[in-house]
């Protein structure tokens, strides 16, 4: 089977990794078309969008999409792209599993969790009203008129909406999720102890969620602030996250962290019909060019893509292989050797060779 797939390049350092994980996936047998369309910074130079409509054209008619980290300029009319991305396309899942590599300098090991954050709302949808604004005015007026609490007059507010709907489906998905990958618990993480009609609504709506999957998943609450100490004190007892917006991006960082940084860290966008693979990173622009980054996260993304193609076969021999490479810590980036002088570093492109060459072992 032919798989079309879009594949967007990105910014900085985008292009290096997106190739060096390109490479690795045809690597392994699977017959796809790739589609490449623009988007930031590139796609602002060549056709005056940072989101050109093309581009979510393709992504809707192949409905996947191996996409590089973007860059976002300052003074856009848009907060994110990566955030349009999500928006546009409905992709309202964001999950970005944290797994331990052998070689991969960490303060842990073993390590073996999913984060399942929600994409569409909370502090995230894009709701603010800007410090001295006569709409602000009005709505600080309006507010103190409604609250026993008052707003300073030369505030600027951020609105957190947090929907049943939106609740519902992701809690659903992550134990879906859970029960798919043979995963044993799911525990939503909130403030509902002081946002209680916000955060308090997801945790209740998640808890009549797990109702339906009582006996086949476990399911446990926490508050967020707890789970970052948890986390750090016994990552080992936690295994499938769910959380809003805010608390899951941050706590994804926090999970990278724990597996050696953002360098190793895939993710994935999804939708119920669309599906986009990124790396947690960044475009990093002082790096471009210069063949030096680790590309292990865009491979790792690339992988999750192949399993989400029910290709899992491929998945597993490219995962086998870009452990083993970093295992072996010879054919590596400069971050993944033990003292980052090392001269014996290998650049992107070349750590992505090692990792095709044990493919074809």
């Amino acid at each position: 089977m032919t798989y079309t797939i879009s594949v967007i390049p990105g910014d900085g350092i985008g292009p290096e990794v997106v190739e060096a994980a390109r490479r690795c996936i045809e690597a392994t047998g699977v017959d796809i078309c790739w589609e490449e369309v623009l988007a930031g910074q590139i796609a602002l130079d060549k056709f005056g969008s940072l989101l050109p409509e093309e581009t979510l054209a393709s992504i809707r008619k192949n409905k996947v999409c191996l996409k590089g980290p973007i860059t976002t300029p300052v003074g856009s009319g848009f907060r994110s792209v990566n955030v349009a991305i999500r928006q546009e396309l409905d992709l309202y899942a964001c999950l970005r599993p944290a797994k331990s590599y052998i070689g991969v300098r960490s303060h842990y090991q073993n390590i073996d969790l999913v984060i399942v954050r929600e994409n569409s709302e909370d502090l995230y949808a894009g709701v603010e009203f800007k410090e001295g604004e006569p709409d602000t005015e009005r709505l600080i007026k309006e507010i103190n008129k409604l609250s026993k609490k008052k707003i300073r007059s030369d505030s600027g507010i951020s609105i957190k909406p947090i929907s049943r709907f939106a609740t519902e489906r992701i809690v659903n998905f992550a134990f879906r999720y859970a029960l798919e990958n043979k995963r044993h618990k799911v525990t939503v993480v909130t403030k509902a102890n002081i946002m209680k009609f916000t955060d308090g609504l997801f945790l209740a709506v998640a808890r009549e969620v797990a109702k339906k999957y009582d006996g086949k998943i476990e399911f446990e609450e926490a508050l967020v602030d707890n789970m970052a100490m948890q986390l750090v004190q016994k990552p080992n007892q936690y295994d499938v996250l769910v959380l809003p917006n805010l608390y899951g991006d941050i706590i994804s960082d926090l999970c990278a962290g724990l597996i050696g940084g953002l360098g190793v860290a895939p993710g994935a966008n999804l939708g119920d019909q669309i599906a986009v693979f990124e790396a947690v990173h960044g475009s990093a622009p002082k790096y471009a060019g210069k063949n030096k980054v680790n590309p292990t996260a865009m491979i790792a993304s690339g992988i999750m893509m192949l399993r989400y193609l029910k290709e899992n076969e491929a998945a597993n021999r490219l995962e086998e292989a870009l452990q083993a490479v970093i295992k072996e810590g010879i054919f590596v980036t400069y971050d993944l050797k033990p003292h980052r002088d090392d001269t014996t570093a290998v650049g992107t492109s070349q750590m992505a060779d090692a990792i095709i060459s044990r493919l074809k072992k």
